[in-house]
């Protein structure tokens, strides 16, 4: 994994994504940041592919908006700037695609629309796909090293004493 993270370094690559499977299913993401980190670790669920969406548009080459949708807390803004650092900042607004980042109960909910304005108040929405959620388990300072870098937080189930209390 060093070896990636240098060599798109050098490259200038803003981020890697890495998806871990297990019997062929996706069950973990981990998002680099680059050049310095920081490193995000996420439980990967509910997955549902396009095609599986009844009604889905296709997708086009066109740069989507972001919509980052309550990520309050100062551990919420990290993640949503890791998450704008995915996307161009100059969207192509005749495409008509958004990208929403949603939170809540911190878990962290990826639509992908076409929306399409049926007059000049009301405007429709069409899923592009795929869909899945999120579930922050780690947060590390710097680029990906598990055994010996500082976590800035990690999820653990002392943590969740209140109903009330969310971290995102």
């Amino acid at each position: 994994m060093k070896r990636i993270i240098q060599y798109c370094n050098h490259h200038d690559y803003t981020d890697i994504l890495v998806v871990k499977e297990d019997h062929k299913e996706p069950t973990h993401l981990i998002h680099i940041h680059l050049p310095n980190g920081p490193t995000a670790y996420y439980r990967l669920t509910t997955i549902v592919s396009s095609k599986k969406i009844e009604g889905h548009a296709r997708a086009t080459a066109h740069k989507p908006e972001l919509i980052l949708n309550r990520f309050e807390t100062r551990l919420g803004h990290t993640i949503g700037r890791m998450f704008a650092a995915l996307f161009p900042q100059v969207p192509q607004f005749e495409g008509r695609q958004v990208v929403t980042f949603h939170n809540q109960r911190d878990f962290i909910f990826f639509r992908r629309h076409r929306y399409i304005f049926k007059s000049g108040k009301k405007a429709s929405l069409q899923e592009i796909g795929p869909r899945f959620t999120l579930k922050l388990r780690w947060l590390q300072k710097g680029t990906y090293d598990p055994q010996n870098g500082e976590f800035e937080w990690i999820a653990k189930s002392e943590l969740e004493t209140s109903r009330r209390r969310f971290f995102l």
